[in-house]
C-alpha cells in the first residue's frame, strides 16, 4: 500500500507543529499505523525523509516503543494487564481465558470470519489504573475491573459490531481510528464519558476533609523569607514573623502527613521513627 498525498501532507503538518521538526516522529508514527495498520517499511522511509532524519533512526524509535507494531493489528486492540496488582487480582485469569476464547496467543489476531471484526490480543505492563484493578485497556480506552466473563463478554461485542463505551472515556472507534486521534487529529469525543471513577478521588475528598493541602512551593517560600525593603534600604519590621510562619505551616504539613502515615501504617513504628531510621 503506498502512502497517499493527503497522508504525506498531514505528516508534514505534524513535523511543523513543532520548533524541532524531528519531535514530530511519535504523532508521525501513529498517523502511520492509523493508515496503514502497522508501521511499515515505507512508513518509515517517508518520516525519515521529511524529517531528515536515517531510516535505521525512525526504525530505532518504532522497535523501542511497544504501541508502534509492526505486525498487522486487527480492528481492535485488546490489551489485558499483567502486571503485579492486575495479575494477583484477576489479570492473568483474563488473559488465559481470552487467548482461548479467541483462539489466539500474545500479540496475535483472531482470524477473519465474515460478519465478525478482528481483534489482536497483547498481555501489557501497567496502564496506571491500579485503583481499578483488573483492567483491560480497547485501542488504549480503560475498561475496568474487569473479570474473565466480562471480558469474554467485550470481546464478543467487539467482535459484532455492538457500540461499546469506555468506564472512563468515550466510546469506542476501531485502533486505526485511535491511532489517527494520537497523532493529533480529533474525534470529536474528548468530552464523552467521566474524566475519574469514584476510586481516583477518594484521596482528593479525605484532603477537603481534614483541610489538607499541598505545600507551597519554593517560589512561595522564598517570598515569605525575602525581606521587603522600604525605600531608605531598611527592612520592615514584619519581615521576621513571616519567615516564624513559613517554617510553622512548613512543619504543620508534616505533622499532617506523619499522622496519615501513622494511622495507615500495618506496624507500630511512626512516621517520625521512620524517618529516624533512614
Amino acid at each position: 500500500m503506498t502512502l497517499s498525498q493527503e497522508t504525506h501532507a498531514e505528516l508534514r503538518e505534524i513535523a511543523a507543529r513543532y520548533p524541532e521538526a524531528r519531535s514530530g516522529l511519535l504523532p508521525m508514527l501513529h498517523l502511520v499505523q492509523s493508515v496503514e495498520g502497522r508501521v511499515t517499511a515505507e512508513g518509515i522511509e517517508v518520516c525519515a525523509e521529511l524529517l531528515g532524519l536515517s531510516a535505521a533512526d525512525v526504525s530505532g524509535v518504532a522497535t523501542f516503543y511497544t504501541m508502534y507494531k509492526r505486525k498487522p493489528v486487527g480492528d481492535h486492540h485488546v490489551g489485558v494487564c499483567t502486571n503485579t496488582l492486575c495479575a494477583v487480582m484477576g489479570g492473568d485469569a483474563i488473559f488465559e481465558r481470552l487467548k482461548g476464547h479467541l483462539d489466539v496467543g500474545n500479540d496475535e489476531t483472531t482470524a477473519d470470519e465474515p460478519g465478525k471484526r478482528s481483534i489482536t490480543l497483547e498481555h501489557i505492563e501497567c496502564n496506571a489504573a491500579c485503583d481499578y484493578a483488573p483492567v483491560v485497556m480497547v485501542n488504549w480506552e480503560f475498561m475496568d475491573n474487569q473479570t474473565p466473563q466480562s471480558a469474554v463478554q467485550l470481546v464478543d461485542d467487539l467482535r459484532a459490531g455492538v457500540e461499546v463505551s469506555s468506564t472512563r472515556g468515550p466510546r469506542l472507534g476501531t485502533w486505526r481510528e485511535a491511532e489517527r486521534v494520537l497523532a493529533g487529529f480529533p474525534d470529536g469525543r474528548v468530552d464523552e464519558g467521566p474524566g475519574a471513577g469514584h476510586a481516583s478521588l477518594v484521596g482528593l475528598g479525605i484532603a477537603r476533609e481534614r483541610g489538607w493541602s499541598a505545600p507551597e512551593g519554593e517560589g512561595s517560600r522564598s517570598n515569605d523569607s525575602t525581606s521587603t525593603s522600604t525605600s531608605n534600604g531598611t527592612s520592615n519590621a514584619g519581615d521576621q514573623p513571616q519567615t516564624e510562619q513559613g517554617a510553622a505551616r512548613e512543619s504543620d504539613d508534616r505533622a499532617a502527613e506523619q499522622a496519615a502515615v501513622e494511622d495507615t501504617s500495618p506496624t507500630s513504628t511512626t512516621a517520625a521513627e521512620k524517618d529516624e531510621a533512614k
